[in-house]
């Protein structure tokens, strides 16, 4: 199932482009078209990835499931990128 309305949180995988297949986490709603993307790995917390939402299959999961959560200011690279692996091991 494909969701319209991403929040911050929400775990999305790319498909379109060179990053097709990528799992990456929502950091910021920029507006109703874009989202800023990130991954722990190549897409960094300084430095999102700007993602088209068309260009997304958007998962009920939020990665404060899986340990990283936005809210409280403590994410950092590192437990995110194992917050998304979590997320892609339990898929499997």
């Amino acid at each position: 199932m494909k969701f319209k309305n991403p929040t911050v949180g929400t775990i999305c995988t790319s498909t379109q482009g060179r990053d097709k297949g990528n799992v990456y986490a929502v950091q910021t709603v920029v507006d109703e078209r874009f989202v800023l993307a990130v991954d722990g790995i190549r897409a960094k917390l300084d430095s999102p990835k700007r993602k088209n939402i068309k260009h997304l299959a958007l998962s009920p999961a939020n990665v404060a499931e899986y340990g990283a959560d936005f809210s409280n200011g403590k994410v950092n690279d590192c437990i995110l990128a194992y917050a998304l692996k979590q997320y892609v091991v339990s898929k499997k």
